[in-house]
């Protein structure tokens, strides 16, 4: 038997975009915001991710992974927000209606708006279509994460880690919690893709060994993981490295199952939904928020987005209804995707005022250029590099001479 709960707003996923949005949209509402969590615990990822970096933007402070899921999860409690964990969304029953599993059994949920905070999660080997044995050992980030901070489980002694994005290193100081050495750190790119920030220490305190311009051609083990073939991408000579675990981070994925599944439009480029400046998607009444649009960013700019979002929904509520136009923001090479992708006549500047983008490549002096309609509208210098593995971010100001009549904006250096 199913039981139907109504509610004002109803955000699907605790993570720091969701509890942000139910943070600022609580007190408004009376507290008829509910939030569905499918894990048992709400919080998102920061709370396996056991090492300090959290809350900078956001909360204006320096804390650990699993204080600031703590602290956003306090915040949105005591705003009024309920929160349900273990609920999972199974489909849409409406518009704005949701069909959940419970351990208490099945719910109904209807709502005046919803927003996906779904967030995103790192392409396991079987995407990465890397080739070879099929033993134990071989792990995401997320994974590994949840085993050692969540379970205090043990991993093994020798690990080769792909990638060399921010979560790279993130990976590389759980391994070292649990007593791993990471021995080699590999990446396709000619430089590691985090910041200087991260690759000096990791290579000077951790002693960690980046190998560039490399890739993972087989796994070995029977069993349980011995090896892995490197091969060099300049050279194509190939090389074997023992270890007995493999960190696969980075290469995100939004986790939008359920906007595929309400037919919503989808960027594709990110592969998460189509939104607007003030986080729209394509469905009247729904909004998505955090790292389902940009896969993937830190989790202080995800609570930013929930906290954008979140006054974008009270207006829904109040009836204030958008442009019924919009012109297209389309990324050009090297870029990947942008985020947002729409611009609406008289809507307000993104989160932050900035646009997120994706680059294939690093560009060390980017010049960002600007067209529409064949016109070049600007010309910018961005101060600093647009880098694989990591967020670009460029002013929302470079399309202040957009014709909102016009065909769609084009992205590039």
């Amino acid at each position: 038997m199913t039981s139907r709960l109504t509610t004002d707003v109803v955000i699907i996923g605790a993570g720091p975009a969701g509890l942000t949005a139910a943070a600022r949209l609580a007190p408004h509402l009376d507290g008829r915001v509910l939030v569905l969590e499918r894990e048992r615990s709400a919080g998102g990822i920061p709370r396996h991710s056991d090492h300090p970096g959290y809350g900078i933007r956001d909360l204006r402070r320096f804390v650990s992974g699993p204080a600031y899921a703590r602290a956003l999860v306090d915040r949105a409690t005591r705003a009024g927000a309920e929160i349900r964990t273990e609920a999972t969304v199974t489909g849409w029953a409406g518009e704005h209606s949701l069909d959940v599993t419970t351990p208490q059994g099945r719910v109904r949920v209807d709502a005046r708006a919803v927003v996906l905070a779904t967030g995103a999660r790192e392409r396991p080997r079987s995407a990465r279509l890397i080739p070879g044995d099929r033993p134990t050992g071989v792990y995401t980030t997320g994974h590994l994460q949840n085993l050692v901070h969540l379970h205090h489980q043990q991993v093994g002694r020798r690990a080769v880690v792909v990638g060399a994005e921010p979560v790279s290193w993130s990976a590389v100081l759980t391994l070292r919690k649990a007593g791993c050495r990471t021995v080699l750190m590999t990446t396709e790119h000619p430089a590691p893709e985090s910041y200087a920030a991260f690759n000096l220490p990791g290579r000077t305190l951790l002693k960690v060994q980046v190998a560039t311009r490399t890739r993972v051609t087989k796994v070995i083990g029977h069993g349980a993981l011995t090896a892995v073939e490197i091969e060099n991408r300049a050279t194509g000579q190939r090389r074997t490295v023992e270890c007995d675990t493999l960190v696969l981070t980075g290469d995100w994925i939004p986790d939008h199952e359920l906007a595929r599944s309400a037919g919503l439009d989808l960027d594709p480029g990110t592969k998460g939904p189509l939104v607007d400046t003030a986080l729209r998607t394509s469905r009247p009444g729904v909004f998505a928020a955090g790292n389902v649009l940009h896969a993937a960013d830190t989790a202080d700019i995800a609570a930013l987005d929930g906290r954008h979002a979140a006054e974008h929904v009270r207006l829904w509520l109040r009836g204030h209804t958008p442009a019924p136009t919009a012109v297209p923001i389309t990324a050009d090479a090297p870029f990947r995707w942008v985020a947002p992708g729409l611009f609406r006549p008289g809507d307000p500047a993104p989160p932050r005022e900035r646009l997120l983008l994706w680059t294939d490549r690093l560009v060390r002096v980017p010049h960002v250029v600007v067209r529409q309609d064949s016109r070049v509208l600007t010309r910018r210098l961005v101060p600093w590099p647009a880098s694989p593995g990591r967020v670009f971010r460029i002013p929302w100001s470079v399309l202040g001479d957009v014709d909102p009549k016009g065909g769609p904006v084009h992205l590039g250096l």
